[in-house]
């Protein structure tokens, strides 16, 4: 199958530090080549990628300090235009700009929406463009959006690597994204305070958060329990995961996925997260974590997920959360596009069109 993926452009694909929705791309087309389908990549030229690489600018736009991405955007979408006689498929990864240049080509383009929807600024497009093909990435995620043209709801999946190494040297709690008032690292601090545990913080401070960072979250800083490291890449990553205790994922928002929680679980590392979003669709409560909703709760928690066996967390991630399941969901729901099926989806409970290969949790196609 001839595939184009269409990244946005904030980060490279991978992305060199932080950047969720580029590393998905990556893995989702890496798979996709690996399983021997013709794959070119509509991404930043500083990419890295066994596809086709069509550079749309020379690097990623954060670490380049633009900060308004629609006139690099459109250019790429007009690139993609012209030569969209050459792809079975289009798939976009950049929420919306796409909707009006492609509508006449909707039976083969899809757009996979990483981001929130409670937000009804952007409602109007979905509203004016109701034929458009969307997959989510969680069931909670299309709350908002019920009678939107959904095609599949499709969680991420990853890369598993190798197994996690038994280590004595676990003796910290983790906090791992992005410093921002809906992450609530404020509550991550309160937590390890009351349970007297280390926390470290692995995270990225935006130019929008600066203020946030410097006046909430600075001030608790200076105590002995608190260690802010600052923004990790991939290969740290997975030793500062796979070194906690447990990871702490206290969001105060409608998280879409929560990848940070998969790659946790990757390294056999229990989750102990706030029920928001899609937090109880990801997490098997008493397995490989927890969904609580206080900070009592999430001390009490963070006792019974120290006891969880990271074995067995490590095999849910397996069973649920590779690249190959999400790579194989995507390949069904392309194929059904094509093939204009339209069946109602097994795993979610709404007037969804693509069967998803079943899972463990019926509700979701897990990737």
């Amino acid at each position: 199958m001839r595939i184009a993926q269409v990244a946005p452009l904030a980060e490279s694909v991978p992305p060199k530090l932080y950047g969720g929705t580029e590393r998905v791309v990556s893995w989702l087309t890496e798979e996709l080549v690996r399983q021997g389908h013709d794959v070119t990549l509509f991404a930043s030229g500083d990419s890295e990628t066994s596809a086709k690489l069509v550079q749309s600018v020379p690097e990623g736009l954060r670490l380049g300090g633009i900060r308004d991405h629609t006139a690099s955007l459109l250019v790429m979408l007009d690139a993609v235009r012209r030569h969209a006689r050459e792809f079975d498929i289009i798939h976009f990864h950049i929420d919306l700009l796409q909707f009006p240049l492609f509508r006449e080509s909707r039976e083969k383009c899809l757009t996979t929406l990483h981001g929130r929807l409670d937000l009804a600024d952007f409602h109007p497009v979905y509203s004016a463009f109701t034929s458009m093909p969307l997959v989510s990435i969680s069931a909670s995620q299309r709350g908002p959006l019920p009678l939107a043209n959904w095609l599949a709801t499709i969680q991420h999946g990853l890369p598993p690597g190798s197994a996690p190494v038994d280590t004595k040297a676990r003796g910290y709690l983790a906090f791992l994204g992005r410093i921002a008032p809906e992450k609530r690292p404020d509550r991550a601090i309160e937590i390890a305070r009351k349970a007297g545990l280390p926390l470290k913080i692995a995270a990225k401070v935006d130019a929008a958060d600066k203020e946030y960072f410097e006046h909430v979250i600075r001030p608790q800083l200076d105590h002995p329990l608190i260690e802010f490291i600052g923004e990790i890449d991939d290969q740290q990553k997975r030793q500062f995961l796979g070194d906690a205790l447990a990871l702490l994922f206290p969001i105060d928002w409608p998280e879409p996925f929560g990848l940070v929680m998969i790659e946790a679980m990757r390294e056999g590392t229990p989750v102990v997260a706030w029920r928001r979003g899609s937090v109880a669709e990801v997490v098997d409560d008493g397995v490989t974590g927890f969904a609580v909703e206080s900070i009592d709760e999430a001390v009490h928690a963070l006792g019974l997920a120290l006891a969880l066996d990271r074995k067995s967390i490590r095999t849910r991630f397996e069973e649920r959360f590779t690249v190959s399941r999400m790579a194989e969901n995507y390949l069904t729901a392309y194929d059904h596009l094509l093939n204009g099926v339209d069946i109602v989806d097994s795993n979610v409970r709404s007037s969804a069109h693509v069967a998803i290969k079943s899972v463990p949790d019926p509700l979701i196609a897990s990737a």
